[in-house]
C-alpha cells in the first residue's frame, strides 16, 4: 500500500523518498490541493522483452535433441517423481 505524502514535502526531502523507494521498495502517492497528482514508486525489476533476441543467442545450443531429452527423463527418475504435470496443459 502506498504511504500518501505532500508535494511540497516531497520537493524538501526528494533525495530521502527516491532513496526509500530504490532501496527498501516503498512507493509514495503525491498529493496537491488535497488530490492525488502522481505516484513514486519503484520500476518493475527483470528483463525487457527486447533483451530476449540477446539472451537467446547467448544460450546454450543443444546439438542433440534427443540425448537431451533422455538426460531430462534419467534426472526426473533419478528426483523420484511419478509423473510431471504440464504447466502449460489445460
Amino acid at each position: 500500500m502506498s504511504e500518501t505524502l505532500s508535494v511540497t514535502e516531497a520537493v524538501r526531502h526528494f533525495t530521502d523518498y527516491v532513496n526509500r523507494v530504490s532501496y527498501r521498495r516503498e512507493s509514495f502517492v503525491l498529493i496537491r490541493g488535497g488530490k492525488p497528482v502522481a505516484e513514486l514508486r519503484p520500476l518493475p525489476v527483470g528483463r525487457r522483452l527486447g533483451d530476449l533476441p540477446g539472451l537467446l543467442s547467448s544460450a546454450p545450443h543443444i546439438d542433440d535433441v534427443e540425448a537431451f531429452a533422455k538426460d531430462l527423463d534419467a534426472a526426473r527418475e533419478e528426483l523420484g517423481h511419478e509423473e510431471w504435470a504440464d504447466p502449460w496443459g489445460s
